[in-house]
């Protein structure tokens, strides 16, 4: 972003606050150049006091915008979209899309306006800068989808997927955030079964599955190779590894991302 573009956030909830921190310690605009908004719009009080632009005015905040950051529940959509219609400038703004289950093409039909769109689905990770944030499109230019790619990549890590996969990817990455959760909340409460506190098991468990993550990505190795390293002839390893699997550990995994993104799939009424 130059000195003079200017970002609207609508929708100011955990993911639009993260997303305007993370642009802000990473210089890429300052608190003036971003406006976040909210109905209750006292709940922004202190970001004011740091020089972000705080309302509740979503119509006029989109009228000075750049680029705007639709951030609110699937079910609100259509309503903000309305709302916000006779402020858009299709030709010279970019609509960024945080919203599960609803596609570019969805926007535009409710806009009834031919605007480009590119839409991001980060998770709760972004909070410190952690999000696994999948990007895509059905028109937006290289250009574009680049900029949302380095908005988003201020806060984790970006990849660009085909448009028809992002209700997969919402199962996968977001409702997946839930899903290591409680494994790694499982695994503290065997530690606590086997002989420890709950605040050190928790610790143990919290810090062996982030060491696990590590293995992946700074090795780019595959999980099987390095089970096959933990794992010895006849011992403890490879014997807990089947009892989960006799009780359905991957299975269950396999199962309940598949039940999520079916539900991501229908968060969204569209207009009839």
């Amino acid at each position: 972003m130059n000195a003079q573009q200017h970002i609207a956030i609508l929708g100011s909830g955990n993911i639009g606050i993260s997303l305007a921190k993370g642009l802000v310690k990473a210089g890429i605009c300052k608190p003036q150049q971003i406006s976040l908004t909210r109905r209750n719009v006292s709940a922004l009080s202190s970001y004011a006091e740091e020089g972000y632009h705080t309302t509740d005015n979503n119509l006029k905040t989109v009228r000075k915008a750049d680029f705007v950051v639709l951030a609110v529940l699937p079910h609100q959509l259509n309503k903000l979209l309305d709302e916000i219609k006779p402020s858009i400038k299709s030709e010279k703004q970019l609509l960024i899309s945080v919203v599960s289950g609803v596609s570019c093409g969805d926007i535009r039909t409710q806009l009834d306006l031919n605007v480009q769109v590119v839409r991001a689905m980060p998770n709760t990770a972004i909070a410190i800068g952690q999000s696994m944030t999948c990007i895509a499109t059905d028109n937006g230019t290289p250009k574009n989808i680049n900029f949302v790619r380095s908005l988003f990549d201020t806060v984790g890590v970006t990849i660009q997927i085909n448009e028809e996969l992002m209700t997969s990817a919402t199962a996968l990455c977001a409702c997946g955030i839930a899903f290591f959760l409680r494994s790694i909340r499982a695994a503290s409460q065997g530690g606590t079964e086997i002989g420890f506190h709950a605040h050190d098991a928790l610790k143990m468990a919290a810090q062996t599955a982030k060491g696990a993550a590590d293995l992946l990505l700074q090795l780019a190795s595959h999980p099987e190779q390095e089970i096959d390293k933990v794992t010895s002839p006849s011992g403890c390893t490879i014997a807990g590894l089947n009892e989960m699997e006799h009780n359905g550990f991957s299975s269950a995994m396999i199962k309940g991302i598949k039940l999520s993104a079916a539900k991501a799939g229908d968060l969204y009424h569209k207009p009839e």
